[in-house]
């Protein structure tokens, strides 16, 4: 849209431009970008906007780059046209503008877009998803529940690992569980497209709903007894990490079928729940894979 014509000014002044700033818009429009609407989160960084991108139940609103992240963001603006709602497309902002979109101290590397959250799954869902998909039956079926971990960066690294190691979901109580940020999905670092987090009212009701389903609950505390490795645990499996510190709640704790520790040595035996939930999931693909599993065993 033009602007509107000014009176002009006197002999010799200058008449002020009054025209729209150049945004550096890929599209070379100058329509104004919608505001992200209440709901939706905002996802930065590379690995993190790539994998939105490409994921197609993602909807996005808005798409920013840097001006020398502007080609990168144009290739991935291209080749994800249909998950662009509305009018949005590649906006090129300046550093400031950019940055004032996000949280202060953002790892952003010149990228993020606002998002429409992803549809929330059910427990349910989950759980007859991992049946029917295909060679269900040959590789262990494992879930992730999370006890009283409320730090986004540690859920995030968790939902990484659990997307490396082929998990079907991470499972957090609605209260208590921190909420799906850009923070969390940079510490995720894609894997927020691929893993769901799956919110419950109750914990213990969880694995009660998880070993009806034929789940082998199995929870883990440095002091416990037995090695998770000596298990030899296969099939479905739910993975219960408690915070690190206060671990498992004594109901959640109660509900496992087993309780295990990690085989670490040293003086220094607990760790980071992010990192134990890494060794545990390696742990149990590693026992499958060499055939050490019974995967008709069930919690008696």
């Amino acid at each position: 849209m033009r602007p509107q014509s000014q009176p002009p000014g006197r002999r010799g002044e200058r008449t002020p431009d009054r025209s729209p700033p150049d945004r550096g818009r890929i599209d070379h429009t100058t329509s104004v970008q919608p505001a992200t609407h209440p709901g939706d989160i905002w996802l930065y960084g590379r690995h993190t906007v790539t994998a939105a991108l490409a994921n197609p139940q993602r909807r996005i609103r808005r798409l920013v780059a840097l001006p020398e992240t502007a080609a990168e963001g144009k290739r991935l603006a291209a080749a994800a046209a249909a998950r662009l709602l509305g009018a949005a497309s590649l906006e090129i902002l300046p550093r400031e503008s950019f940055e004032a979109l996000l949280p202060a101290g953002a790892v952003h590397q010149g990228l993020a877009l606002a998002a429409v959250p992803l549809p929330a799954l059910a427990l349910e869902d989950v759980i007859a998803h991992g049946a029917a998909a295909p060679g269900a039956a040959q590789r262990p079926q494992i879930v992730v529940l999370l006890d009283q971990v409320s730090d986004p960066h540690n859920v995030g690294a968790v939902l990484r690992s659990a997307a490396a190691f082929g998990a079907l979901a991470v499972i957090v109580p609605e209260r208590g569980a921190p909420p799906v940020t850009g923070v969390l999905a940079k510490a995720a670092s894609g894997a927020l497209e691929h893993v769901p987090i799956v919110r419950v009212v109750n914990l213990a009701r969880a694995i009660d709903q998880l070993k009806g389903a034929g789940f082998w609950c199995v929870g883990l505390d440095e002091a416990a007894a037995d090695a998770l490795p000596a298990l030899g645990l296969g099939g479905r499996i739910a993975l219960v990490l408690g915070a690190e510190g206060e671990g498992m709640r004594r109901l959640t704790r109660e509900r496992c079928d087993l309780v295990a520790r990690l085989p670490t040595s040293g003086t220094l035996a607990a760790l980071n729940v992010s990192n134990a939930a890494a060794i545990a999931l390696y742990e149990l693909n590693r026992s499958a894979a060499l055939g050490m599993a019974d995967g008709d065993r069930r919690p008696s």
